[in-house]
């Protein structure tokens, strides 16, 4: 159980880390749009590749955090029927959603992106505009790389519900923190030790 917490802490990390550099892209972003709003507005100046590029970097971003927000717990849930349900529940529904719904969803876009990526580096795919940006495969190619990496969270996440449901109380708070809200004092169906009179 030890060396599954482990694995599950490296994978959030790495997901972590590459999910906080893109999120800088916000920056780059927000300038572009500003610059292209202005020229537009102000100066009666207007560029295809600007606007392909706004999208682009929004791609990324968004491709790029998806899994970071997953390690988070960002994501929104159906908290009214959440909250009714126990920790053991709870990791139960985890382990259930990844396995059948989530990894099965990933390795359909891992498979089909790649393909889908080649096709375009091969083709030499450029914009449909005639002054838009070249090379898509390059932004093509963070569709399969985004959910390789949700893949790996949802992995991680999967590591830490077994944890949560099969390992030592040392370790058991540690993987079952993704499973509570903050505004929850303590796990539901945690035994409670007895008060001293």
């Amino acid at each position: 159980m030890d060396t599954l917490i482990k694995v599950s802490d490296g994978l959030n990390r790495f997901v972590s880390a590459i999910g906080k550099l893109a999120a800088w892209l916000a920056i780059p972003l927000m300038l572009v749009i500003i610059f292209d709003v202005v020229t537009r507005r102000f100066f009666v100046l207007g560029s295809t590749k600007l606007q392909e590029l706004e999208w682009h970097l929004h791609a990324v971003l968004f491709l790029m955090c998806f899994a970071f927000a997953y390690v988070k717990d960002s994501h929104v849930r159906i908290e009214l029927l959440r909250e009714s349900f126990s920790g053991r529940t709870r990791a139960w529904i985890e382990i259930f959603g990844m396995l059948f719904f989530l990894l099965p969803y990933c390795y359909v876009i891992l498979y089909f992106g790649y393909d889908f990526v080649m096709r375009s580096y091969l083709s030499h795919e450029v914009s449909s505009a005639l002054t838009g940006l070249t090379h898509r495969w390059i932004i093509k190619s963070f569709v399969p790389l985004g959910f390789a990496l949700l893949a790996l969270a949802a992995i991680s996440s999967i590591l830490r519900n077994l944890v949560y449901l099969f390992g030592p109380d040392r370790l058991r708070d540690r993987a079952g923190l993704h499973l509570f809200s903050n505004s929850e004092m303590e796990m539901p169906d945690k035994p409670t030790a007895p008060h001293s009179s």
